[in-house]
């Protein structure tokens, strides 16, 4: 799990302890026919949701992690202090599959008063500590036009990957 370091630019800190590793519980409630199921997820975050692509002619805003070096992107890390909040509501919000075997939410945010999709995409895979799923938050952006095509939307709810997920199950994405 990464520890990332603050960005330091101009003299200025840009703190990114918010997407340090953590650790959220997600209860299913019991229905007429079930009982009550507890997940454990550990949440880890990509240096996607605070960077975009490299630029060579801005040096001075190099980001990077062991995999790769990306350019520190102000918006996006304004927008990151929100995933926290919107991961440890997933299960009442409508998660989408991508159709490449991640996921994704989108949550409409008002940077600036405007109203814009941003977009959340993360993975889920039963972790190597007994009885957790992991979540690794792969990318997090608003829309744009280098970002044209969005995924079907094909819902699933949150507690259902969960649960195929730790229980080793295939999630099938409806066609």
């Amino acid at each position: 799990m990464v520890f990332w370091n603050s960005f330091i630019c101009n003299g200025a800190e840009y703190d990114l302890s918010h997407l340090h590793p953590s650790q959220l519980t997600f209860i299913q409630p019991a229905n007429t026919s079930d009982h009550q199921r507890i997940y454990k997820v550990e949440v880890a975050y990509s240096l996607h949701c605070f960077t975009r692509g490299y630029d060579p002619t801005v040096p001075l805003l190099g980001y990077a992690d062991v995999r790769e070096k990306r350019t520190f992107d102000f918006v996006r890390y304004e927008l990151s202090k929100k995933l926290p909040e919107i991961m440890s509501g997933l299960d009442k919000k409508k998660c989408l599959h991508s159709g490449k075997g991640n996921f994704f939410v989108i949550e409409t945010i008002t940077p600036n008063g405007d109203k814009k999709d941003y977009e959340v995409y993360f993975d889920v895979t039963k972790s190597k500590t007994p009885g957790f799923v992991s979540l690794y938050v792969q990318s997090a952006y608003i829309r744009d036009t280098y970002h044209k095509n969005r995924p079907n939307n094909k819902k699933i709810a949150f507690v259902v990957i969960l649960h195929n997920k730790l229980n080793g199950k295939e999630i099938k994405i409806p066609t």
